[in-house]
């Protein structure tokens, strides 16, 4: 059974109510976003070809080798989630904001001395990005005629004695009154005797990605740059979802409401490693490209559930035990080509394609019970392409940036295969003497089909995310 999950990037909104693992825990994890300073931020993450930037650490690491001094940086940052949904004609609302640490990292240069061997600087950075923000919050509200939760349940139990239902979803739905027997044969029928009742959805989520990155590079003669980084990964997400149904107009005998919550904590580490390279074939055009290893967390849920009803006469209430699993996901492998163009040393344009295959990825654990999930990963996701284009002129102290990023949809097929994310991104940047400070925003949008629970006559919930960041990065180089 599936849990509600809203992942980073594209949330799948899908509450089939049971907590087990399954194919968006895989998604959630392996789609990351451009984090880290305002200057990567303010061009879309796009400066693979270029360099020069802590955050490339994270994404080609030879741009470690286009520093020519230290640099020690720090970026906080103020995160903005709001998402409208839509469901059988109903509008719902909601937001969330989020502090945060965008970036903090340190490069330090070593300028070599017998430059015979070709060799002109050897770099070295550690640091951390932030790759991935969970924060969000959805409600949705609207009639239904057709069909309710308890089907869910009432179909989980059919065929089934009371003993073996699941303590986390059905069996809570069974100690609150929620369904009773209908014949001796294990059978059974819910209290919602004619549909028309209201129900209503809220999920608040939590937590974030970030990669602490020890790197190295070196210069070779100008006209090849070398860089590697190994990724240690943190990841933390958190959910909670509250699930209400209601006889607003009272026109339903024997049932007023029931209420069900479900609590997710999840947390773990992981480790990725990357190499890239950048060529500098003459003053205005680089070209640079990068290979990411597919990412290895290990990670622990923590769950618990909780069920009330309303049964007119009577009330009910019941909870669950805590629950706690263990298992990890592998994300798919990354490959980056970059282009970047020099204009008379006063403006550069940045050019990246990121190919990914979201089918590559999977879950897990010993002994393995994932092979079926594996399975839908399989048939569910596909290969795709993320384009981010970047650009910044000065007119030293200042410089002013701008850029675009799109990330095509992980789904093969469905309602969401044309589910694309964009960001528009900008900012200003201020240089003097050894000091910097760098300001940037950040606007990502995108839609999505989405269902309360699955059950053949269930309505589509139509969801459309807004996020915003802003962020301000202060450095100094000597």
């Amino acid at each position: 059974m599936y849990k509600a999950i809203i992942t980073g990037g594209i949330g799948l909104l899908c509450s089939i109510p049971s907590f087990s693992q399954n194919d968006i825990d895989a998604m959630r994890y392996s789609q990351i976003t451009f984090g880290g300073t305002a200057r990567f931020s303010s061009m879309a993450g796009s400066m693979g070809a270029i360099g020069g930037d802590i955050s490339t650490l994270s994404f080609n690491p030879a741009g470690i080798a286009v520093f020519r001094k230290t640099e020690i940086s720090i970026t906080p940052s103020v995160y903005s989630s709001s998402t409208n949904s839509t469901y059988n004609g109903s509008l719902s609302s909601d937001r969330k904001l989020n502090f945060n640490l965008g970036n903090i990292g340190l490069v330090a240069t070593y300028k070599v001395k017998d430059t015979t061997s070709g060799w002109q600087s050897l770099n070295f950075g550690i640091g951390y990005n932030k790759t991935n923000n969970f924060h969000n919050r959805i409600d949705i509200k609207g009639d239904n005629t057709s069909s309710s939760l308890l089907d869910v349940f009432v179909a989980n139990a059919n065929g089934h004695s009371d003993n073996s239902f699941d303590g986390f979803s059905t069996g809570l739905a069974w100690t609150t009154y929620l369904f009773n027997p209908l014949d001796s044969n294990n059978n059974y029928y819910h209290v919602i005797t004619n549909y028309g009742q209201t129900q209503r959805k809220s999920v608040e989520t939590k937590g974030g990605m970030g990669e602490g990155v020890f790197s190295f590079g070196g210069n070779y003669r100008e006209k090849l740059l070398v860089g590697a980084t190994l990724g240690l990964v943190k990841a933390r997400y958190e959910e909670q979802s509250i699930y209400q149904e209601t006889d607003e107009q009272d026109t339903i005998g024997g049932f007023k409401s029931f209420k069900y919550v479900q609590n997710l904590a999840i947390s773990g580490t992981g480790f990725n490693f990357k190499v890239g390279m950048i060529v500098k074939p003459n003053d205005w055009l680089r070209i640079g490209a990068a290979i990411h290893t597919p990412t290895v967390i290990n990670l622990t849920d923590n769950y618990s559930s909780y069920m009330e009803s309303d049964l007119d006469s009577i009330s009910w209430a019941d909870s669950s035990k805590e629950g706690s699993f263990k298992y990890s996901v592998t994300t798919p492998y990354r490959m980056i080509a970059s282009l970047g163009f020099i204009i008379n040393k006063m403006a550069l344009i940045n050019i990246d394609y990121e190919y990914i295959d979201y089918s590559q990825a999977q879950l897990n654990s010993r002994p393995n019970v994932f092979s079926d999930v594996n399975s839908t990963i399989r048939q569910k996701y596909s290969s795709t392409g993320n384009l981010r284009i970047g650009g910044e002129i000065r007119f030293d102290p200042i410089a002013f940036r701008l850029g675009y990023a799109l990330y095509g949809s992980p789904f093969k097929s469905g309602d969401n295969q044309s589910s694309h994310r964009s960001s528009i991104t900008g900012g200003i940047g201020y240089r003097i003497n050894n000091f910097f400070a760098d300001f940037a925003y950040v606007r990502t949008f995108y839609n999505e089909t989405s269902y309360l629970y699955n059950y053949p006559t269930a309505t589509p919930v139509n969801n459309d995310f807004k996020n915003s960041s802003f962020m301000v990065t202060l450095g100094v180089r000597f």
